[in-house]
C-alpha cells in the first residue's frame, strides 16, 4: 500500500471549480428580484412622503432652526472660525518672513 495522499487531476480540479460555480450561479438565480420600474416607483413615494433636508426639490429649502446640515454656531466663544484662520495665516505669514 501507498503512503501517499491521493494526486488531484486537473480534470477533477476543473469539475470541482465548474460546480462551485454552478451552484454559485443557483444561488444568484434564487435571489429575489425586483423590477427596476418598481424599486423607482417605491424610492419616488419614500422621498414624497419621509421629509428630507436634502431633497429640496420636493420640500424646499429646511428652515432655520430644523435644518441638521447646518454649521453648527460656537456657543459663548468670541472666536469665529474665519478669524482662527485669519490669524493661522498672519502667523503663518509672520513665521515666514522671520526665517528669510
Amino acid at each position: 500500500m501507498s503512503s501517499r495522499p491521493h494526486k488531484v487531476t486537473m480534470a477533477e480540479l476543473k469539475l470541482r471549480r465548474l460546480t462551485e460555480h454552478n451552484t454559485r450561479l443557483r444561488e444568484d438565480l434564487a435571489r429575489p428580484r425586483m423590477k427596476i420600474s418598481d424599486a423607482s416607483k417605491t424610492l419616488l413615494d419614500y422621498a414624497t412622503t419621509t421629509r428630507d433636508p436634502l431633497i429640496q426639490s420636493v420640500w424646499g429649502p429646511p428652515e432655520k432652526g430644523k435644518d441638521p446640515y447646518a454649521p453648527v454656531q460656537a456657543e459663548g466663544g468670541c472666536c469665529s472660525r474665519e478669524f482662527s484662520c485669519t490669524l493661522a495665516i498672519q502667523g503663518a505669514r509672520e513665521l515666514i518672513s522671520s526665517v528669510m
